[in-house]
């Protein structure tokens, strides 16, 4: 019997309808002897063969504890193995059970209450089985995709205007995006089309991806005209950890702004549905925050050294010899006002009415758990806006059961471009795998630095990062030999993830060329039949 979807025909039931709703006897399968049966979004089998009996899992055990983990030293091996099949068995138990957990609000009243409150704390995640916040993520966002459709609404760019506002990518996408029904972005590929003004492309997927990839620019950019991310102090200050990342910036706080943090947050829905990541390198703190996972001094110290620093000096400033009679001759602070993770805002009051409070020797431990508890929290308002707009695509109440590290690996996916990870998912169109050209092409590509690397991601496929699990990617990279003059340059089709080659004399040359390209070559221009059609004629909203 089948039921369901069959939009991809993956019922063998009739191909003219896309769906079935109560079970129908798929009369191919009458008499066969069917003994085992599988079943996916787009896909459905069967065998006649025997199951074969499942086989239970068996934990192995070590000769010796690695290094790494030092904190396990000393204790007796079949302990740990103990501790590890009680662990694993929790797990179960929590799977089987997630549907019934606390996870919509932690602010209810009810789920303060034990066991409940543990059973939904953070604390739990780290030492959880993966399948306990993947599976559940996976069904959920499966069992609400649009099927039966390449691309959702269309929206319309223009990348070549005079005017700076009006050119800016994210904006005019944010714009259009915001008022959309968020059910029509739920595809499994494109959640919207783009249409270039006065540029030769036609939207396959390239221009999706590349315009995808042009935002998270934009957003990372000094001067950028959507002021959402600010660097950390860190990084301001060169000095600790998180030196790239950014942060939200807390001065962000206008109605247009907020709602720009809203499509962010549809952006990161949308990464996570179609596994095409986005390059943003946005600080732990931010997905700790996203994801509900309580925040701390540590936070404060990664992003903001210095401030944490002179928080320190200030508690624990009996320790140098520092008293009452002398302590506001040493503290260039009267009342209980701090910095913001802008520095440009100066000093804000911590608590309410803090600029009447004075700060003393005797308050100021108080002071400092309010500088922290202000700085912690200080984004509040504009993490809630990315949430908002992340409900709209994924089920946001399971984000309780991930990680901060898992949510941002499925947003932003492998930071680096890994050549033997591209290698296992690359097919050769009249080339041979072991070619003289083709080990040219990969030897040049081991070369290349990493900024080098992330260029010939974007030249080829409109993306500057690879999802964690290769399997999520939608496409094989494909590389194709054409018959052009001797040592030309390189070709891309972004969607299609194709690179296209011709002979070169040596490999020198083909990196001199392959170089050029992806430096030089920013724009896609090639489907010039598109020009007649994308012409400026057009009214377009700005």
């Amino acid at each position: 019997w089948g039921w369901g979807n069959n939009a991809e025909m993956q019922l063998g039931l009739s191909r003219h309808t896309e769906s079935f709703t109560p079970p129908t006897l798929i009369q191919a399968l009458s008499g066969k002897n069917i003994k085992q049966i599988s079943a996916g979004r787009s896909h459905s089998a069967a065998w006649t063969a025997t199951p074969l009996p499942r086989k239970s899992l068996r934990l192995g055990i070590p000769q010796s504890i690695p290094t790494q983990f030092g904190h396990l030293l000393g204790l007796p091996i079949a302990v740990i193995r103990v501790r590890l099949k009680l662990l694993l068995y929790f797990s179960d138990l929590l799977y089987s059970c997630w549907k019934l957990l606390p996870l919509c609000s932690l602010e209810n009243d009810w789920c303060k209450l034990e066991p409940y409150c543990w059973l939904a704390s953070p604390m739990l995640r780290p030492i959880l089985s993966p399948r306990v916040y993947t599976l559940p993520l996976v069904h959920t966002i499966g069992s609400t995709m649009v099927q039966g459709r390449n691309y959702g609404p269309q929206v319309v760019v223009r990348r070549l205007s005079r005017n700076d506002i009006n050119s800016n990518v994210f904006s005019q996408i944010a714009r259009q995006v915001n008022g959309m029904d968020p059910q029509d972005l739920r595809l499994p590929s494109r959640a919207w089309k783009v249409k270039l003004i006065g540029e030769g492309a036609d939207d396959a997927g390239g221009v999706f991806d590349d315009t995808m990839t042009e935002m998270c620019e934009e957003l990372q950019k000094s001067d950028c005209l959507v002021p959402l991310l600010i660097p950390t102090p860190n990084s301001t200050n060169d000095i600790g950890s998180n030196r790239d990342r950014f942060l939200f910036d807390p001065s962000s706080t206008s109605s247009y702004l907020l709602s720009c943090y809203k499509f962010l947050g549809i952006l990161f829905g949308v990464a996570v549905r179609t596994k095409k990541p986005l390059a943003l390198s946005i600080s732990p703190m931010i997905w700790k925050l996203l994801v509900k996972e309580p925040v701390s001094w540590c936070d404060l110290e990664e992003n903001d050294f210095l401030y944490a620093q002179s928080l320190r000096g200030i508690q624990n400033i009996d320790q140098a010899g520092i008293t009452e009679a002398n302590f506001n001759e040493m503290i260039p602070l009267d009342s209980f006002e701090g910095s913001s993770w802008k520095e440009s805002l100066g000093l804000k009051p911590i608590v309410p009415g803090g600029r009447g409070i004075p700060l003393t020797f005797n308050n100021r431990v108080e002071y400092v758990e309010q500088a922290v508890n202000f700085r912690l929290h200080e984004m509040d308002l504009q993490v809630g806006a990315v949430r908002e707009g992340m409900a709209g695509l994924i089920p946001v109440p399971l984000l309780s059961l991930v990680t901060a590290s898992h949510l941002e690996l499925l947003v932003c996916g492998a930071p680096h471009i890994s050549v033997c990870a591209l290698q296992k998912i690359t097919r050769y169109r009249d080339l041979c795998e072991h070619s003289t050209l083709v080990q040219w092409f990969w030897s040049v590509l081991e070369n290349f630095t990493d900024i080098e690397r992330v260029l010939f991601m974007r030249f080829v496929s409109g993306r500057s990062r690879m999802p964690a699990n290769l399997a999520d990617l939608s496409q094989r990279f494909q590389i194709m030999k054409v018959e052009r003059e001797m040592d030309g340059l390189p070709t891309a089709q972004t969607c299609f993830f194709q690179l296209r080659l011709t002979n070169y004399s040596s490999p020198e040359k083909l990196a001199e060329r392959l170089r050029y390209a992806i430096t030089n070559c920013r724009s896609i221009d090639m489907d010039t039949y598109m020009l007649i059609r994308n012409t400026d004629n057009e009214v377009v909203d700005e």
